[in-house]
């Protein structure tokens, strides 16, 4: 990255002083022509004005190119054309001095010592145009009075030039001192300039490891997960079932808290968007309740759901992230709850303000670490992860969510007795839920009937071997006729063949990958309508941001999801039977 260069500061610095120096120079020319009454003082004025459209022209390159170094005869072309301004522009002092008598001898005094200044204020970036600038000032300055000193024989008159000297004096330290600020202020700047690039290159490398990191773990996680799920189905023992429920909730925790670690990363690199969508708030908060009801009697502890009266219905807000905080209070409340109850509570306090509290009568935190409970990686006691587990970026995440969403989310604790978490919210009530739009990002909230995958046929792209076994097992059950291909261009080409109810496509493959070949299908005539799910262990916001611009009916991640992974599937291909009844999917 190249900086702009000394003569293309000045050169902008005089750009825009021109209205300031003519302006001065009808002013000084109206009191000249006051002082000393004759036909010069309109003369230097309109010299001054043709000196100024000259200098305009001579720096005019340096403004366009202001990054280009100048040529050797371009600096010394501006050398000159400011040493020829500051001659004609400072030749009104000697007709002050000569023609003006006392008062004429002050104001010219008064005026060369001003051009020194300005030109010392403005010129020094560059040390030739400064002094190109200075010289001609200073020879007005001083040589005025030395040369009527020796003229008139007057010693009064050269006191006048030792106090110029002294000026001078001062000029030059003012000048030197603003030299070497300036010299540390660019060279702060450029510090910080490559501090901030080499901090945006770190964060960019941080982003794509965590893309790679994310996606390499995810891939074994859905083999061990997925696998996990279809042992579940076979026919165990008690011993047996509860190894494989011990193993399926370890692989929920991995899961969590990669999902953790990707959403700091992306809040602490300011990539985290919201959405804004109608909704439903008393059936999200009681559809939680139930969720963590099992988990807390498992503990001995009962969880209640207590809602306001004035509580609207429908609100809207970004779903995901209302879900994701409250889900992260309730999980916390469970987890340090060992007897006694949780109270989710939910009011509207105000025309747009929704509050939201979960108390617990679990160990409470104390007061010397309760302030540090929303600090990243941080918990109420070294010991909490190794007997609870977790990172400790649940609350951090909450807390950053919640002002992101233009909210607040505080804590006030009791050592021994309990905790209150309160997610206090800015949202907008409305009268009822907008309908659910197709395309992106569907997640179906009811199962369809069980037999309506039989008879469909899905065409699923995945270049694991792993992979593509698990989603054979996974589908078997449901009937359906699942063709599998290794890769994008094969995917392309078994879609131009024949007519599929669904598609599931994989993001990263060889030969073309997911993005690709949606794109391609997209094209054929026959893939136009065929709804197509992105099924990826690319799970971070810019890889579903890609899927939606290549247009999928949904995004799902790996590991996978049976359940939703059929639920998904089974609305994907009746709405894509309903688009085209002519569909064949027998």
């Amino acid at each position: 990255m190249t900086s702009i260069t000394p003569y293309a500061i000045v050169a902008q610095v005089r750009y825009r002083e021109l209205p300031t120096r003519l302006a001065l120079a009808a002013f000084i020319g109206l009191v000249a022509w006051v002082t000393a009454p004759s036909i010069w003082p309109v003369v230097w004025f309109a010299v001054v004005v043709a000196g100024q459209g000259v200098d305009w022209i001579v720096f005019a390159p340096l403004r366009q190119s202001p990054d280009a170094e100048p040529s050797v005869s371009r600096r010394v072309l501006c050398c000159m054309s400011a040493a020829l301004n500051v001659l004609i522009y400072g030749s009104i002092s000697a007709y002050l001095w000569f023609a003006g008598g006392e008062p004429g001898r002050v104001f010219a005094m008064i005026q060369a010592a001003g051009g020194l200044l300005h030109v010392s204020m403005h010129m020094h970036h560059s040390r030739a145009l400064l002094m190109s600038s200075v010289i001609p000032h200073g020879l007005y300055f001083l040589g005025l009075p030395v040369l009527s000193a020796i003229a008139f024989r007057d010693p009064v008159l050269m006191l006048i030039a030792v106090g110029g000297l002294l000026y001078v004096a001062h000029l030059v330290a003012v000048v030197r001192q603003t030299l070497g600020s300036t010299r540390a202020l660019r060279a702060a700047g450029d510090e910080a300039q490559s501090e901030r690039r080499k901090a945006e290159v770190a964060s960019a490398a941080k982003s794509d490891f965590l893309a790679v990191v994310s996606h390499e773990i995810r891939t074994p996680m859905n083999a061990v997960i997925s696998a996990a799920n279809l042992l579940r189905r076979t026919r165990l023992d008690r011993q047996q079932r509860e190894h494989v429920d011990m193993l399926i909730d370890a692989g929920d925790v991995l899961l969590g808290l990669l999902n953790d670690v990707l959403d700091f990363s992306k809040i602490e690199a300011g990539r985290m968007t919201l959405e804004q969508a109608d909704m439903p708030l008393r059936d999200k908060l009681a559809a939680m309740t139930r969720l963590w009801e099992a988990r807390a009697a498992a503990n001995g502890v009962r969880l209640v759901l207590e809602l306001d009266a004035d509580l609207p219905e429908v609100v809207r807000t970004d779903p995901l992230r209302f879900q994701q905080i409250v889900f992260n209070l309730l999980s916390n409340a469970v987890k340090f709850t060992t007897e006694g109850r949780i109270v989710l509570r939910a009011a509207w306090t105000g025309p747009d303000r929704l509050d939201i509290s979960v108390t617990d009568t679990g160990c409470g935190i104390p007061a010397a670490r309760l302030a540090r409970v929303f600090d990243g990686f941080e918990q109420a006691e070294a010991g909490t992860t190794r007997r609870f587990g977790g990172t400790g970026l649940g609350l951090t995440i909450s807390r950053r969510l919640a002002e992101l969403m233009g909210g607040d989310l505080t804590a006030e604790s009791v050592e021994g007795e309990g905790s209150t978490f309160r997610f206090r919210l800015k949202t907008v009530a409305v009268a009822q839920a907008a309908p659910v739009k197709t395309g992106a990002r569907k997640t179906p909230t009811a199962a369809p009937p069980p037999a309506s995958l039989a008879g469909r046929t899905i065409l699923a792209a995945d270049d694991h071997e792993v992979n593509r076994r698990i989603l054979e097992l996974l589908l078997a059950p449901h009937g359906c006729r699942l063709t599998l291909v290794q890769n994008g261009a094969e995917a392309v080409e078994a879609a131009a063949l024949h007519r599929y109810d669904a598609i599931l496509m994989d993001m990263q493959m060889p030969v073309m990958d997911g993005l690709e070949a949606t794109r391609r299908i997209r094209e054929q005539s026959a893939g136009d309508e065929v709804p197509i799910i992105a099924l990826t262990a690319n799970a971070m916001d810019v890889h579903r941001a890609a899927w939606e611009a290549a247009g999928v009916y949904a995004f799902l991640t790996k590991p996978i999801d049976p359940v939703l992974l059929a639920q998904t599937l089974a609305m994907a291909c009746a709405e894509g039977a309903q688009e085209d009844p002519a569909a064949v999917s027998a």
